[in-house]
């Protein structure tokens, strides 16, 4: 099996766009109420015209409530996009440990395919392009990037340059995540033929890097 955690170990060093925490059962469910409240926002009109008065229309809470959590609407947008994000990875670990990874193209595969799986499950995803992308500390790489060439070296070793292997696998996520959400931009269910030239080229280009797919080490 896969070490996932490798894919969901926490970031102590993530921005934390909550104003106050929940640690009651009551507050976490009044929490993700706002945020699911804010995603079916974005989803309806783009997280541009999202507001904190909205949410708090859309969720049957009081504009104190909001205001409660998030000091304004950039903060809703950061939380939704913590939570996307984190809903992602879970996603893709869940996606691993339900299959048997015989080479690194297997852990790309399944990165694209949670990619997609989350834009038609998951309300609001979008908002994970609203901003910045998380990157790793002290690197300009994506953190998906550390995290998948971490993976990658621990299930499959070799001789390759983390730091090579961390900028490929950068680069790869930048070019599979914008096709894959032009495919949604183009089609509610997700354009197939952007889905199909996302993993095709992002194999494409890594193949030419990395080599052609090797057997794990650990597989007979």
């Amino acid at each position: 099996m896969p070490n996932v955690d490798l894919i969901l170990g926490a970031d102590p060093r993530r921005r934390r766009s909550i104003r106050t925490e929940p640690t009651q059962r009551r507050s976490t469910q009044r929490l993700d109420a706002l945020l699911d409240a804010a995603a079916e926002i974005v989803d309806e009109s783009g997280f541009e015209r999202l507001t904190t008065q909205m949410v708090a229309e859309r969720a049957g809470a009081s504009i104190g409530t909001v205001y409660r959590y998030f000091p304004d609407r950039v903060a809703v947008l950061y939380a939704l996009r913590e939570r996307s994000v984190r809903r992602f990875r879970e996603r893709v670990a869940d996606d691993m440990e339900g299959i048997e990874l015989l080479h690194w193209w297997h852990v790309m595969d399944v990165a694209l395919e949670a990619a997609a799986a989350m834009y038609r499950d998951e309300p609001g995803f979008s908002v994970v392009h609203a901003g910045r992308r998380e990157t790793a500390e002290g690197d300009i790489e994506p953190e998906l990037a550390h995290r998948l060439a971490r993976l990658i070296e621990a299930e499959f070793g070799g001789d390759s340059d983390q730091a090579e292997l961390r900028f490929r696998i950068g680069v790869s996520i930048e070019l599979g995540d914008a096709l894959v959400s032009r495919a949604f931009e183009r089609d509610v269910a997700g354009d197939d033929r952007y889905l199909a030239e996302a993993k095709r080229l992002v194999r494409e280009y890594l193949t030419e890097h990395l080599g052609e797919p090797v057997a794990a080490s650990h597989v007979a």
